[in-house]
């Protein structure tokens, strides 16, 4: 049995995802899965290798939280639904160390600065990192107080993903300033959720992040078909899918999956 998370690893798993993807002239897929939702924790653990063998890039995986703001109804039904099936921090953790036993495929994890405030930020990184957690997403996390989590995240080799929104346009050269891994460009207003088309001025939002950064951006919020994700695969380096993979965990590991090779089709539309 092999463990790969125990060795000081020199470059973080998602910049080697992003490597090759560049290398290979592909875009990035990125599937959100709630961790413990309409499925057990080995089903979830199964979950996460079915979706790096079918094409995913790097998996996010969301921490149940009870007062999800930035999450839209269903993203916060899910974490209601697995916390009254009891799941806690400590499952995901040891998830996270299941999968490494058999898994190289980057893991960020979406996590509310609650939960890491509460067992300690320097604690909550550290067991990050020794499970083998590549990336943290804390969407709550204001820009003027996000210095330490940074700085304890760079000793750790994980990298804190920022998150850029079209209301702060004035801001986007602070927030990326530093970033490491990828930024997660917001593509709405609101909360998580399944859209049927972008919003108007999506691309040029996209084109302004671009200009800002020198890591791979990736869009989220509100991708959920093949033809959206032909519509930004052009203006981005890849796509980030939450509340229509959610949405599909309650009808087993398949529909996940099916929807996933479904959406890489995007990718291939001229």
């Amino acid at each position: 049995m092999q463990y790969f998370h125990i060795f000081q690893r020199k470059m973080n798993r998602i910049d080697e995802r992003f490597k090759k993807l560049k290398e290979d002239n592909k875009k990035a897929l990125i599937p959100f899965v709630t961790f413990g939702t309409g499925m057990s924790i080995k089903e979830t653990i199964d979950l996460v290798s079915e979706l790096d063998k079918n094409g995913a890039t790097v998996v996010e995986i969301g921490v149940p939280f009870s007062d999800p703001l930035a999450d839209g109804p269903v993203i916060q039904n899910s974490y209601i639904n697995a916390l009254n099936e009891g799941i806690k921090l400590n499952d995901v953790f040891n998830a996270v160390k299941e999968i490494r036993e058999s898994s190289e495929v980057p893991i960020v994890i979406m996590v509310y600065f609650n939960i890491v405030f509460h067992k300690g930020i320097e604690e909550f990184i550290k067991t990050a990192a020794e499970c083998g957690v590549d990336g943290l997403i804390v969407p709550d996390v204001p820009l003027e107080e996000r210095k330490e989590l940074d700085n304890i995240c760079l000793k750790n080799n994980i990298h804190l993903i920022p998150l850029v929104a079209r209301t702060s346009r004035d801001r986007i050269s602070k927030i990326v300033d530093g970033a490491r891994g990828f930024v997660y460009c917001v593509s709405t207003n609101g909360t998580t959720g399944e859209r049927s088309k972008l919003y108007s001025g999506t691309v040029e939002y996209l084109e302004e992040v671009k200009k800002l950064v020198n890591i791979p951006m990736c869009i989220g919020f509100g991708i959920s078909s093949k033809e959206v994700v032909a519509d930004v695969k052009d203006h981005c380096d890849g796509v980030i899918v939450g509340s229509a993979i959610v949405k599909r965990m309650k009808e087993g590991k398949e529909a996940a999956i099916d929807f996933v090779k479904d959406l890489k089709k995007g990718f291939e539309d001229k």
